[in-house]
């Protein structure tokens, strides 16, 4: 094992996974901590916690046994992995993770680098963008669980974490990996922990990754990945997603995301294929609305595959949540997304596209899958994936990925 992953959530795992693989790394991802499983041919392996949004103190625990998992089968270098939007709350867990982290590997240094550039996240003077707008401007902002208020990274780090955050500015990244080196070691001399690095391109990616290719503990959204990975690989991707590539004898489109790029791929795909929106009323009064959702899926037809969503816009999402309670409400819902995929997978339905970290995290724990080989990506950060024990495929779409064909999208490698 070359590289180790602890994700903080389903659809960001599957996102950095996606990108090792693409980059030449042959990689299992892992649904939580299993007691064992076969590495044979395995280059990196991400595990996929649910820690992004519990309290703190889970987040910490949770890390630090994946991080033990790891280390007891040698692996040499560790990743942090979060959302490239940052998803966090003022006091976690991005940065009690982190402390935790560093501590358990003895070591005083990291770095901060969610910039994916491919879509559209980069950092600039500390600042973190979503497309051209600061993070706090966009849709971000609105997040149910995690509102994002502040686009700046290094108040951000120094709030949640215990240590100071300095600047690795764009003028310093564009000079390339041995001054990326320096600047590092000028942090680190000068009591700094976290190192924010300006983030702009692919290039800055891969200049970055050199620099930091020999630290015990680095910490990003999945862009740092491309870089580690095409050091540390082999350089043949279509081998790497071979075993992961998607079934589709029969599939359905589960979408529990409520952001902007979510409601915009629900309003275009309900143009081409059957789709049919959650009664969150019936959610929480009907014992059999799992059962009569499925039976609406298995009565359409096979394809375009149907969609079932609880996807909404956030003046309705903060209605349902006044009217229901919003834990009660989400909580809800997930369930029955949850009660719904046994169902369907039961009636033979094989392959799932899920949008939603929440919904992909029920999902999967709801199929009992413990493990997946890696696949081809549909769009940047969103890779198939197929499970190590079963006959069984499953896109896990974080909500703001892909354009708003990715629906139809992830169904044209069913005929590859």
């Amino acid at each position: 094992m070359k590289l180790g992953v602890i994700a903080d959530d389903f659809t960001g795992a599957t996102d950095i996974a996606g990108f090792l693989v693409e980059n030449g790394l042959a990689t299992l991802q892992l649904a939580g901590i299993p007691p064992a499983v076969d590495l044979s041919g395995i280059d990196a392996v991400v595990i996929s916690l649910k820690s992004r949004s519990c309290p703190a103190d889970e987040a910490v625990r949770d890390s630090l046994a994946a991080l033990d998992w790891l280390k007891a089968r040698g692996c040499p270098r560790i990743y942090q992995k979060y959302c490239s939007t940052f998803d966090s709350t003022a006091a976690g867990n991005i940065g009690p993770v982190t402390d935790a982290l560093l501590a358990a590997l003895e070591s005083r240094f990291t770095l901060i680098c969610p910039a994916l550039p491919v879509n559209g996240r980069t950092v600039y003077q500390g600042n973190l963008f979503v497309g051209a707008q600061p993070l706090a401007e966009s849709g971000m902002r609105h997040h149910p669980i995690t509102p994002m208020t502040d686009s700046n990274l290094l108040r951000l780090m120094e709030g949640q974490g215990s240590g100071r955050a300095g600047l690795v500015p764009f003028t310093t990244i564009a000079q390339g990996p041995a001054a990326i080196t320096d600047a590092f070691e000028q942090l680190t001399q000068a009591g700094v922990r976290y190192a924010v690095v300006d983030t702009l391109t692919e290039q800055h990616l891969l200049d970055i990754a050199e620099a930091a290719i020999e630290m015990p503990l680095v910490t990003g959204g999945s862009g740092l990945a491309i870089g580690l990975a095409r050091l540390l690989g082999n350089g043949n991707p279509a081998a790497a997603r071979a075993a992961g590539r998607p079934l589709g004898t029969r599939a359905v489109v589960l979408s529990g995301s409520c952001s902007e790029m979510t409601n915009r791929q629900v309003a275009h795909y309900r143009e081409v294929a059957p789709v049919l929106a959650f009664d969150v009323a019936a959610c929480l009064t009907k014992a059999d609305y799992p059962a009569e959702l499925a039976r609406w899926v298995l009565d359409q037809p096979a394809t375009p595959a149907p969609m079932i969503h609880a996807t909404t816009s956030p003046d309705r999402l903060a209605e349902i949540q006044a009217r229901h309670g919003r834990d009660l409400a989400s909580e809800a819902v997930e369930q029955c997304f949850a009660r719904l995929a046994v169902l369907l997978r039961a009636a033979g339905i094989d392959s799932f596209i899920i949008a939603g970290g929440e919904t992909s995290s029920r999902i999967t724990q709801a199929l009992a899958i413990t493990a997946f080989h890696i696949g081809p990506q549909i769009a940047p950060g969103v890779p198939w994936v197929r499970a190590t024990d079963a006959p069984l495929s499953l896109a896990l779409k974080s909500g703001n990925f892909g354009d708003e064909t990715f629906f139809s999208r992830a169904q044209e490698f069913f005929h590859d």
